[in-house]
């Protein structure tokens, strides 16, 4: 006798399978750039807090501090970013961005506008707002129930 499975339960994997599908459209896209998608992400999240903590960042991205050090490394060595010590905490670092990066950000970000109109395609303003204060809903429900673990943290889709 076959299981059925109720429409909440579909919902999770169709929200699976459309976030495995953006992450590898953006995988492609980000080796056009000659980096990946992990080195993407963090760019544009310094471009956002340019000078943040590098561990404030891993924190906030949920890798592994030593994954996101090894990102940083490969970007410092392009000349996109470079980290500065915290003159509060000398066994801190900032991160910021190299004027190298802004061209680079700039076609990342006409990239991604890309993908997103491609991905939502049919979808009104209204559509795309009120899908993004739903998914938002999702995140903080699961982030309020389940702790994120040492695991999810060292093994997720966000490292490289």
């Amino acid at each position: 006798m076959p299981l059925h499975s109720s429409p909440r339960r579909e919902l999770g994997f169709l929200l699976s399978d459309a976030a495995r599908a953006l992450r590898t459209v953006v995988d492609q896209r980000a080796r056009e750039f000659g980096m990946t998608r992990a080195q993407w992400s963090v760019l544009a999240r310094i471009q956002r807090s340019e000078g943040l903590k590098q561990s404030d960042l891993a924190a906030q991205i949920e890798i592994a501090p030593i994954t996101l050090a090894r990102i940083i490394d490969r970007l410092s060595a392009t000349g996109l970013v470079e980290r500065r010590h915290d003159p509060e905490d000398r066994r801190a670092n900032r991160l910021y961005l190299l004027p190298a990066a802004l061209p680079v950000l700039e076609n990342l970000a006409a990239t991604g506008e890309g993908v997103m109109q491609e991905a939502l395609a049919g979808f009104d303003d209204h559509a795309v707002q009120a899908l993004s204060l739903q998914l938002l809903n999702i995140k903080t429900n699961l982030k309020t129930c389940h702790k994120p673990s040492a695991f999810s943290n060292e093994h997720g889709d966000d490292h490289e």
